[in-house]
């Protein structure tokens, strides 16, 4: 049985700046999270949904550090 592709990679940009990066299943809630911190910034969705697990290696090979 395929695994669903319930995971979003995402950059969090201030400006033109990509401040945070990660995963998440919730790309409205993760964004307003993050807003406490940038509260200018907004999340650029990284290519398609996909499944957890591939999020976490893309999440990885990218250096974005799990918060």
């Amino acid at each position: 049985m395929a695994k669903p592709r319930n995971t979003y990679k995402y950059h969090f940009k201030v400006g033109n700046k990509i401040v945070h990066g990660g995963i998440t299943d919730d790309l409205e809630r993760r964004e307003s999270e993050h807003q406490q911190i940038w509260s200018k910034g907004h999340i650029i969705q990284v290519g398609r949904k996909t499944t957890e697990e591939a999020a976490r290696e893309w999440e990885e090979e990218k250096g974005f550090t799990p918060d």
